[in-house]
């Protein structure tokens, strides 16, 4: 949404979802108190989110990661179809890997610590809106340091077949199970098939620690 110089840009239309009322409450004054941005939304769970209809286009997402029933990271696909405009960006107090890689694996485009100084956020929504990828100092550090781990390739890694290999980098990309098949023209159960013998190869369980470990082993 880069402007020309001179000229007033609409107002950035932003969604929050956190479940602790008096950070949802600062955060819609501090939107709503600041030219340029305007909060259309704001819940304290995605289950609430995807069921509010009233809600039009948004162009960011402001997401708790840890929040009532589904977690912010887990049900970041089913909030990029309930908001298709929309860039999500994580803003939560969890910095583990864990969470993180589930965040970034499931389309998350920018991942903030709570504390981020109110100008910092601002400045942040706008940058995810113009295509850029905000990270808090320590987030950003921490996946490069992932990058610059040495490549392991385990024999249990090597393992994967090309297709497999195929399945685990458009997972990475977050794509879903369902869109994952569609591009490599195969069913949702063929998908589910290949996943399964991922884990097993691997030695994971879930595919935030299945896509950390094929970065840090370099197959992806």
């Amino acid at each position: 949404m880069s402007i020309e110089p001179g000229i007033e840009r609409e107002a950035l239309r932003v969604g929050l979802i956190e479940d602790d009322r008096a950070i949802r409450k600062g955060l819609r004054q501090l939107i709503d108190g600041t030219p340029g941005y305007r909060c259309l939304g704001d819940w304290m769970s995605a289950e609430a989110a995807l069921a509010d209809s009233t809600v039009g286009p948004l162009d960011v997402l402001l997401v708790d990661v840890n929040l009532p029933g589904r977690s912010g990271a887990e049900a970041l696909p089913d909030l990029k179809v309930r908001f298709p405009t929309s860039v999500v960006v994580m803003h939560t107090v969890f910095d583990d890997d864990d969470r993180l890689f589930e965040a970034i694996c499931n389309g998350a485009m920018g991942y903030l610590l709570k504390g981020i100084r109110p100008a910092r956020l601002l400045q942040a929504i706008q940058e995810a809106a113009d295509g850029g990828a905000p990270l808090s100092p320590s987030i950003a550090r921490r996946l490069m340091k992932v990058f610059r781990r040495p490549v392991r390739r385990t024999e249990h890694a090597t393992s994967l077949t090309p297709r497999e290999l195929e399945l685990l980098a458009l997972l990475s990309e977050g794509q879903s199970y369902q869109s994952a098949g569609t591009k490599l023209q195969i069913s949702i159960n063929t998908v589910r098939n290949h996943v399964r013998s991922i884990y097993d190869k691997l030695h994971v369980h879930s595919k935030s620690a299945a896509v950390s470990k094929a970065i840090r082993s370099g197959l992806i």
